[in-house]
């Protein structure tokens, strides 16, 4: 299955929002009424990418996910830099891996959100090192189910 947009995931079911980085992936899934979005884990990418989207994919296969939401950094003049291109080629790897419906949503400022957060809730430094990219990956989803939500 091609990138689809956010309206053509299936209109039902737990979705998966990712956080892509050049070191990690932040993973969040939300309940299958797409209510919430809650952090799941962030999976360390190593020199391959196999055993990251194997990692990926159990927790999709296991969750019973019905489709992915990829973070897209877009910068705040509206164009793509590098980290848009490495989040395009993420894409590419997991459809070329398995057939699934996937969508990109405008990630920007996922992660100040997610800093602001933990912040707010005294986080102490390492403690906002290890949730972070998790974090943010529920900031994507929840934006993106939140979207759904009001156009469905």
């Amino acid at each position: 299955m091609p990138l689809v947009s956010l309206t053509e995931l299936p209109a039902k079911g737990s979705l998966l929002g990712l956080d892509p980085g050049s070191k990690t992936i932040g993973v969040a899934g939300c309940d299958p009424g797409r209510m919430i979005a809650s952090p799941l884990e962030t999976i360390v990418r190593g020199k391959k990418l196999a055993p990251s989207l194997d990692r990926l994919f159990h927790l999709y296969d296991t969750r019973k996910s019905v489709g992915i939401v990829l973070g897209l950094p877009i910068n705040m003049d509206n164009t793509e830099g590098p980290r848009a291109q490495s989040a395009r080629a993420l894409a590419y790897n997991i459809l070329g891996r398995k057939d699934v419906p996937l969508a990109f949503w405008d990630e920007r400022l996922s992660t100040a959100g997610a800093e602001r957060a933990l912040l707010e809730a005294d986080a102490s430094r390492a403690r906002r090192a290890e949730l972070i990219d998790k974090l943010a990956a529920a900031w994507i989803l929840q934006g993106a189910i939140d979207r759904l939500n009001e156009i469905r």
